[in-house]
């Protein structure tokens, strides 16, 4: 694992790029692990609960305008943007080892239609930064809602649907404005790791209609920027919800950062190979920015991807509603449901009063000591034990090091790159891999993956732990041959369990680090289907 300035000197100096890397403001090499504050300053529809309801931030806000009217609306979103996140969140997420948060920002927190910054918006930013600073974290400004949208969907709060700012001049202005705006005024402050200009611009058909006005706005802000700001990283995103990185040919600042997003898909190599291959040939470190809404699974493979590969992460959100697949999960207060079912339009409102209590209600349930924690995605993100590691989530170092077979088959469409064979449980070759699990579920049995080793095989996997203490380690296997387990280089004597196939390395004992279990297959073939470190 890549070192992490020490918390004695975080902020001495700006984090930059240098030579394709990123670095601390010492220029010690940097691979930022982080999480996303999203629904904060920009509400999102569904992590709400809203599937068939409001979405963007303007429909949530005239549903509750319409529940309760105006004045207690406005009071409402107050409340709700000094409870969604506190310092008891930013003190949390430092403790459970990450290094910074990504602040997603509407530009109307921060400016008026008429162009004017809002003071109660950089307050909020303020605030942020202040309780970073006190917890050692950095912070990456996003400005996820661009005056006018920069998506066309609801997740920019585009006024009308459209990415109007790639058709209306004030937009543009406006947005130029603004980032020349923020840039004044935390062009000293290094708590702020870097600038993401925009969120997620020009998806689907947009993505060919716009691409050359992109980048003509990316080179506008960032001269727009370098007037009042030399020092601190600008972060690019690719259009088609920042999978597109067609548009980055070229460098337009040598201190900057690429930027990519994955959900749902394979968690290999191949799946990231374009965005390396673009950040080598530019010499630029990259970002992924937002990822997630998965299982631990899915988790603890992809993140071990982004860190075999150096790639600083950043992982979202780290709290919704009633979810199993955030950190945090809001409990959903006495009425909720009734609210939800007005947004659908499936049922009458409630009276305002009984809405103002469900919705006074909410807002106590969403502060960190009242929701429920998932400390398995933390742990998954984190690869830490204790953890459940899938058989297929080995290392992404290559052979030699991650695994050494005599005669693999690579698996179609998930991890072909590598020489082992991956087979999903009931089915040898599928039509189609499953990596869509928004509600955090396990696999199925038909989904899960098995490694197959045959005499002679290995494959390593990684995982930390916080203090020196003692661990077992397990192992699910699907046939009855003995595996050999080494951690750290040692060979481990295993146990059988209870059930044929479950074998476990007792009371090993474990300084605090990064340490590795390689798994072989010695006398007869073995297929593994999990390990599981306590």
């Amino acid at each position: 694992m890549t070192p992490t300035a020490s918390t004695t000197d975080r902020f001495d100096g700006y984090v930059h790029a240098d030579s394709g890397r990123l670095v601390d403001g010492q220029g010690r090499p940097l691979l930022l692990r982080g999480v996303g504050l999203g629904n904060w300053l920009l509400p999102e529809g569904y992590m709400w609960g809203f599937q068939d309801g409001p979405q963007s931030p303007r429909q949530i806000e005239t549903l509750v305008a319409d529940l309760v009217g105006d004045e207690r609306a406005q009071h409402f979103w107050v409340e709700f943007q000094d409870s969604f996140v506190t310092e008891a969140d930013i003190a949390r997420i430092a403790e459970e080892g990450f290094d910074h948060v990504r602040l997603p920002i509407n530009s109307r927190i921060v400016m008026d239609d008429a162009g004017q910054i809002l003071a109660r918006g950089i307050a909020l930013i303020d605030r942020t930064i202040e309780w970073c600073r006190n917890h050692d974290l950095w912070v990456v400004l996003d400005l996820h809602g661009a005056p006018g949208g920069q998506t066309g969907t609801n997740i920019d709060d585009s006024p009308r649907g459209r990415p109007e700012l790639f058709e209306d001049d004030t937009y543009r202005s406006q947005t130029i404005a603004l980032w020349r705006a923020l840039a004044e005024i935390y062009a000293g402050e290094t708590v702020v790791a870097g600038y993401d200009l925009l969120n997620e611009p020009l998806p689907n058909e947009w993505q060919d209609v716009y691409a050359d006005r992109l980048v003509d706005l990316y080179r506008d802000l960032t001269a727009v920027i370098r007037e009042v700001d030399p020092h601190h990283l600008i972060i690019y995103e690719g259009t088609h919800w920042s999978t597109n990185w067609s548009i980055f040919t070229e460098v337009w600042d040598r201190n900057s950062m690429l930027q990519f997003h994955k959900y749902w898909s394979a968690p290999d190599l191949p799946s990231i190979e374009r965005y390396l291959e673009v950040g080598r040939r530019l010499g630029l470190p990259i970002y992924m920015g937002e990822g997630g809404e998965n299982n631990t699974d899915w988790l603890q493979t992809a993140f071990q991807l982004y860190e075999d590969q150096g790639i600083s992460w950043n992982f979202w959100p780290w709290k919704k509603m009633d979810t199993l697949t955030s950190p945090c999960s809001v409990r959903p207060p006495h009425g909720w449901g009734a609210i939800v079912a007005v947004g659908a339009g499936t049922a009458a409102a409630p009276s305002v009063e009984a809405a103002w209590v469900t919705l006074s209600a909410l807002i106590d349930a969403m502060r960190l000591q009242a929701c429920d924690q998932h400390l398995e995605i933390v742990n998954a993100l984190m690869r830490r034990a204790p953890l459940r590691l899938p058989s297929s989530g080995f290392t992404f170092c290559g052979p030699g090091k991650s695994y050494s077979v005599s005669h693999g088959v690579p698996l179609r469409g998930f991890r072909s790159d590598d020489a082992v064979t991956i087979r999903v449980t009931d089915e040898a070759e599928p039509d189609d891999l499953a990596f869509h699990h928004t509600n955090g579920a396990p696999r199925s049995d038909r989904e899960e993956f098995s490694v197959l080793l045959e005499p002679g095989d290995w494959v390593a996997y990684e995982f930390n732990t916080t203090v020196e203490t003692q661990h077992d380690v397990g192992l699910v296997t699907s046939n009855v041959g003995e595996p050999a387990l080494w951690v750290d280089g040692v060979r481990v004597a295993v146990v059988v369990g209870g059930d044929a196939g479950n074998w476990t390395g007792q009371g090993i004992r474990l300084v605090a680090g990064s340490h590795e279990v390689r798994i072989g297959a010695e006398i007869a073939s073995l297929a593994i289907r999990a390990l599981i470190v306590g």
